[in-house]
């Protein structure tokens, strides 16, 4: 998504949706620290909840991409790049950042230890960092390659298709 961002949009439009993933990240890698995956041991209903969130929202996601359309330049692409609350709230029912952040805090902290947190969410704010704003960096250099209405529309289909088959795992696991 942040490397679509980048192609479809350039960096500094693609700054909110970048801030959106590390703030977005950093708080929820915090307060599963701090014991919030316990609420979906005790209310397990929650674990389809937010499947489904997770399932509309990236569908949302998928047909938001489709709809970018980019005439090769940046600063006129239509459609608008993801929002900073957007790509927050994209965190929350992400399957992976939950895996990440419980991986993460399984092997370097236990919810008692507020030191070892601290650690864990600054590491991983530092490297979502580095890694999101090298995604949209990699989506702005990309897009030479999508010089035309064709390879733009292709590239979109391609990422948008990702984001679909990023569902299958989701739908398999319930």
């Amino acid at each position: 998504m942040l490397m679509a961002s980048g192609a479809n949009y350039g960096w500094r439009k693609s700054l909110p949706h970048i801030s959106g993933v590390i703030i977005g990240f950093c708080l929820m890698v915090m307060l599963v620290g701090l014991g919030v995956e316990q609420l979906f041991v005790q209310y397990p209903q929650l674990n389809t909840l937010l499947r489904v969130f997770s399932i509309s929202f990236l569908l949302y996601l998928a047909w938001r991409v489709l709809r970018s359309h980019n005439s090769g330049n940046q600063e006129t692409a239509t459609g608008q790049p993801i929002t900073f609350f957007q790509a927050m709230a994209f965190q929350w029912v992400n399957p992976k950042a939950w895996t990440i952040a419980l991986t993460a805090l399984g092997m370097a902290a236990t919810p008692a230890d507020q030191h070892g947190i601290l650690m864990v969410v600054l590491v991983i704010g530092v490297f979502n960092a580095v890694s999101a704003n090298a995604w949209v960096c990699f989506g702005q250099q990309i897009v030479r390659l999508l010089s035309t209405d064709r390879n733009r529309r292709v590239f979109n289909y391609c990422v948008a298709g990702g984001l679909v088959a990023s569902i299958v795992p989701i739908l398999l696991e319930a």
